[in-house]
């Protein structure tokens, strides 16, 4: 995506040269060589609307310096919103509570919220040096309860066994008690999914994260989603307080707008984050 905004916008800095100013008249050609780069990368509609007339707003009047060429200016513009849109300054998961600080790990099926998991606790372990519970509340697919024992296995993270007949409430109330009683750090929860959004699934999460009053509630969404990934985000948001986003397989779609369009769509979270295939 940036690739092809950065070749696009060279074009632009060539189309204003001998400018003295940004005007609205002499920037629409060059916004619409960021539009269009922003589309092909795949970032929602209206999301590039939004940024389109923010840059306009920012650009328009805007005093060229000395050093600068007119398309240069324009591009810094575009730059700093691009920084704003993803989310500025780095921010770190906020663990700042009485242990256990529980992560529920929110998401449609086959968007990689086991595979994260796994991968944060190794982060957490390594990284933090925190002693980490992995809970699995994925009741419908065994084969992911399965995954999540054999992530802690292998990044040295403690598991909570699933007993069967047991609802997702209660095994996560029962794993709260075990990670008080056993003075975890962290408590992981990986929850169910479903291939598109339903209201059973948003009210059964919704159940749980108000049981385990997560300090951190990541929204997990494969990259390769696209378009689609407006829809996802905006229904996660609306049914939970989210704190962050995990980005995965991102290195498996050269667009990648679906970085931009979810960080822009579910509004405040803090934490960005990409997640590669292995």
């Amino acid at each position: 995506m940036f690739d092809n905004l950065t070749s696009r916008l060279s074009g632009v800095i060539k189309t204003l040269r001998g400018e003295a100013r940004l005007t609205e008249s002499n920037i629409q050609e060059a916004l619409r060589e960021v539009r269009v780069a922003l589309l092909e990368a795949d970032v929602a509609l209206p999301v590039v609307k939004d940024f389109i007339a923010r840059v306009k707003e920012k650009a328009v009047g805007h005093e060229v310096m000395s050093s600068l060429t007119p398309g240069q200016a324009l591009v810094g513009v575009v730059h700093q919103e691009l920084i704003t849109i993803m989310g500025g300054e780095k921010v770190d998961l906020n663990l700042s509570t009485v242990p256990p600080a529980v992560i529920l790990m929110a998401g449609l099926q086959g968007a990689g919220k086991t595979t994260s998991s796994g991968k944060l606790a190794k982060w957490l372990i390594e990284q933090k040096k925190k002693k980490v519970l992995l809970v699995s509340c994925d009741i419908y697919r065994p084969a992911a309860i399965h995954q999540l024992e054999i992530l802690a296995s292998q990044t040295g993270a403690d598991f909570f066994p699933v007993k069967d007949g047991q609802k997702p409430g209660e095994i996560g109330a029962a794993a709260l008690d075990y990670a008080r009683k056993h003075h975890h750090d962290v408590m992981i929860v990986d929850t169910a999914g479903r291939l598109g959004i339903d209201e059973a699934m948003m009210q059964k999460i919704s159940e749980l994260e108000a049981l385990l009053k997560p300090i951190e509630t990541l929204f997990v969404i494969d990259a390769m989603q696209g378009q689609d990934a407006v829809n996802t985000a905006k229904a996660f948001s609306d049914a939970l307080p989210l704190t962050g986003i995990i980005l995965t397989k991102l290195d498996g779609d050269a667009r990648g707008g679906a970085a931009l369009s979810v960080k822009h769509i579910t509004g405040n979270p803090s934490n960005l984050r990409v997640l590669r295939k292995n």
